[in-house]
């Protein structure tokens, strides 16, 4: 097991090595509910795919296409075979962040936005930036930028079940599916 892990439908996942065919939305979903945003730091557990949610709803209300709905859901399911490492951190590890892109960029083929542009992905960082601000004001009561992005969503930082997240999570995919 040393090159592979495996996920919660029982694939055997080469995070190094992908297979396309391998990524399944049910594993994302599953993985990205139960782990936490800010390394475990905010004042209770707020999974990823919470945050994936969020993110999709800003796209959702600032009336930006399906695909970047889509990609906003999808932007950190790279997380769910790699599991993240903070900002700070990630910095000084150019390995990580070229593998991270390259399972990243194949989770977007995976399901049909390999093709995403410049300011597509732009709107998406922005999106995700936002969400980000806000996640710290609502759950560490800190603003981590002098001036508060424009938001057009509400928000989800309840505490909530993992189960419901990750139901939450595919209702959503399949019902955006492209």
């Amino acid at each position: 097991m040393s090159d592979y892990i495996l996920t919660h439908s029982k694939i055997r996942f080469y995070p190094v090595k992908p297979v396309k065919e391998d990524i399944h939305i049910e594993d994302i979903a599953h993985a990205l509910s139960l782990m936490t945003r800010a390394n475990g730091h905010f004042r209770h557990f707020y999974s990823v795919a919470q945050h994936s949610l969020n993110c999709y709803r800003e796209a959702r209300a600032r009336g930006c296409s399906q695909r970047i709905q889509l990609g906003c859901l999808l932007h950190d399911a790279s997380e769910c075979y790699i599991s993240d490492i903070t900002r700070p951190v990630k910095l000084h590890l150019p390995d990580y962040v070229a593998i991270e892109k390259n399972l990243q960029d194949m989770i977007y083929e995976r399901f049909g936005l390999g093709d995403l542009s410049d300011d597509e992905l732009q709107q998406m960082e922005e999106i995700d930036d936002v969400l980000l601000y806000y996640e710290f004001e609502a759950l560490m009561g800190y603003p981590i930028f002098d001036i508060p992005p424009p938001r057009k969503a509400d928000y989800d930082f309840y505490q909530r079940d993992f189960a419901s997240v990750e139901q939450e999570f595919l209702a959503v995919y399949h019902k955006m599916k492209l």
